[in-house]
């Protein structure tokens, strides 16, 4: 078992799967977890691979309990889940509120609840989460989203706060739009003419992640491109 495991969550997305890549070239045993099969096919062999819904909170337990049975406990978490749907807040309905928080918030907390007993064993351990700009800077016409990823952001404080003790730090990075295959299908390219590639998101994922940063804690480190 390799003392260095890190548990990349939503590795089937282009964030996902560059943190994995980033993680796993830095010398850290990577398990790699969607809920699709298929997205994960892009990785290197090196990195293992666990398909799983990992918003149900029963499942986001049994997947980290597995992945520390078979490759050691996580030293590391990072949680790219993230989902999204616009709309004005006069129009947002009861279920796509739901969904914003299910996602969004419910997710980071249960995978952090299934990861901490383990990194506190350890005495150490680092999780990241992923928000975003609406979250920081209120934006109109994504009321659901901004609420659910600035729940987020609150979540990654008192996380830190609760688990610093233990030697457990927990921060969140904030992309405002990322240049994946998705968004390339999705959007058209003035859209996308000052997004952030993964690749600099998963570095500063792996900066948060990693000894040097080892004093920072609670931080939301915006990285919304140039």
């Amino acid at each position: 078992m390799n003392e260095r495991v890190a548990v990349v969550i939503g590795a089937g997305g282009g964030l996902g799967l560059a943190t994995a890549v980033v993680l796993a070239d830095a010398g850290y045993t990577v398990t790699a977890v969607d809920r699709t099969e298929k997205t994960l096919e892009e990785l290197p062999d090196v990195i293992r691979r666990e398909v799983v819904d990992a918003t149900d909170p029963a499942v986001a337990r049994s997947v980290i309990d597995r992945i520390a049975t078979e490759s050691g406990p996580p030293e590391v978490l990072v949680n790219t889940l993230g989902a999204f749907r616009p709309g004005d807040a006069l129009a947002v309905t009861p279920e796509e509120l739901r969904l914003m928080l299910d996602v969004n918030l419910g997710a980071a907390l249960w995978l952090s609840q299934a990861v901490a007993p383990y990194m506190r064993r350890r005495g150490e351990g680092a999780i990241v989460h992923v928000s975003s700009r609406p979250a920081i800077e209120p934006t109109a016409g994504m009321a659901a989203y901004s609420l659910g990823k600035a729940a987020l952001n609150h979540l990654v404080r008192v996380l830190d706060l609760e688990l610093r003790p233990d030697g457990i730090r927990v921060n969140a990075v904030a992309p405002q739009l990322i240049n994946t295959a998705r968004n390339q299908a999705e959007l058209p390219p003035e859209a996308l003419a000052h997004a952030v590639s993964p690749e600099s998101v998963a570095h500063i994922i792996a900066f948060l992640v990693g000894d040097l940063a080892a004093d920072i804690g609670g931080a939301i480190v915006p990285a919304y491109g140039a």
